[in-house]
């Protein structure tokens, strides 16, 4: 009975997507039986509902996030800033993890700071202080492009920890100029053209600083000849120089120049440049320079 039923119920066209009262009211007029029109009323009833709830739900769906949607966008451009903002009383302070109170001298001027204990010298100088002439190369004490000066002495800033540092003296780059004055040492990488990008030339002349403290103070190194007779302070060759320096990477190869500089400085004696600025009359004529052959 229900398999002969289901047969006459599917002879309606449903692909028409007609309502359910304008289906009802052709069925009223198709000569169904009874049986027929209550299963058909039964069937279409149960879909009806069906859909209304599904419909109702996604209603209800678009409509929360219509309202999420617009509420984030009032925030944004209206109240945002309001809320966020803290009272001019209570000024924002920056939280820090492990904190810990730090006093020294950099280039002569006390400091003091609260800053975390893990962060190192490098970052401090650079991030607390805004002293960003010491540069972080590698960050892994291969390079010394970090070098500065610690109570005298060469260190690495990217591998001490600003911590380490309580009540000493530390010199970047910036404090070695006195009075507008540059220091020997900046003069002689200038006139012996011991840089060209510069990005390592910070650490360079720190640590040519340094280095002449060590050789004055009779401090070794591996090429020093005669180590048990040698008293006092140490000659400075090319050799002994180019060992001392060579925790300092210069990646455009101004090595030559380098030691020139130093050795200027140490000897307190003039060294030849070997390159020399083009004076308006050379820049003029040019026919001097090498002719080009090629067509």
């Amino acid at each position: 009975m229900y398999t002969s039923q289901a047969f006459r119920f599917c002879r309606f066209n449903f692909a028409h997507s007609k309502s359910y009262e304008s289906m009802t009211e052709e069925n009223q007029n198709e000569g169904l039986t009874e049986d027929e029109k209550a299963l058909l009323s039964e069937i279409l009833s149960e879909d009806v509902s069906d859909l209304s709830e599904f419909g109702e739900s996604r209603r209800n769906f678009l409509k929360q996030l219509t309202m999420a949607g617009g509420g984030i966008l009032a925030f944004e451009l209206f109240g945002g800033q309001e809320l966020l903002a803290s009272p001019a009383t209570q000024p924002f302070t920056e939280s820090i993890e492990n904190a810990v109170t730090l006093s020294f001298k950099v280039n002569g001027a006390k400091k003091s700071l609260s800053l975390d204990s893990r962060m190192t010298l490098l970052d401090t100088l650079r991030e607390k202080l805004q002293l960003t002439g010491s540069k972080k190369g590698c960050d892994h004490g291969q390079c010394g492009a970090c070098t500065v000066m610690v109570d005298g002495k060469r260190v690495l800033s990217c591998l001490t920890l600003a911590a380490s540092c309580t009540n000493k003296s530390v010199t970047t780059i910036e404090g070695l100029a006195k009075d507008g004055e540059l220091h020997p040492m900046q003069a002689a990488f200038l006139k012996h053209d011991g840089f060209q990008c510069g990005y390592c030339t910070p650490g360079q002349i720190c640590s040519a600083v340094a280095l002449l403290s060590e050789a004055k103070d009779g401090e070794m190194s591996y090429v020093t000849a005669n180590v048990q007779t040698n008293k006092g302070a140490v000659i400075l060759s090319e050799e002994e120089i180019r060992e001392r320096m060579s925790g300092n990477i210069c990646r455009c190869g101004a090595y030559p120049n380098i030691v020139d500089a130093i050795r200027e400085v140490h000897t307190g004696k003039g060294v030849a440049q070997n390159w020399e600025f083009v004076d308006d009359n050379q820049a003029s004529n040019t026919s001097d320079l090498p002719k080009n052959d090629n067509k």
